[in-house]
């Protein structure tokens, strides 16, 4: 598998904003990927994180419908899936235990996180 290839990975999708949802679902799944969701709500992305056996990269949009996502990434680093943030809020709003993590600040370009994802995830 070449650097950066999505064939067959895995993409978890938890964003809120319909449109953006299916823009990154359209984009990763042309890009090779699986895409896992889109879901928008923090107990829907808890669920099917819990619930999925092979999750290897996610997109996770920091405020869900009003609630912050952050209970999603931390189970998320539990399993050891890569992932980005995206917001519009700055960086001040993201927890210090996340400040790894790259953070996407909307209006996000969709290629430039399939290549952020297909760094992290490529062989």
């Amino acid at each position: 598998m070449a650097e950066g290839s999505l064939h067959d990975r895995h993409i978890l999708i938890i964003e809120d904003e319909y449109m953006l949802a299916d823009e990154l679902r359209c984009a990763f799944g042309d890009a090779g990927g699986t895409v896992l969701g889109p879901v928008g709500t923090v107990p829907d992305a808890v669920a099917l994180i819990k619930r999925e056996g092979r999750i290897e990269g996610a997109v996770l949009d920091v405020n869900l419908h009003g609630e912050m996502a952050f209970p999603v990434a931390d189970l998320l680093v539990e399993r050891g899936v890569p992932f980005v943030f995206t917001t519009g809020y700055d960086e001040s709003i993201i927890p210090d235990r996340f400040s790894k993590i790259l953070r996407c600040e909307k209006p996000i370009a969709v290629d430039g996180i399939i290549r952020a994802i297909g760094r992290m995830v490529g062989n």
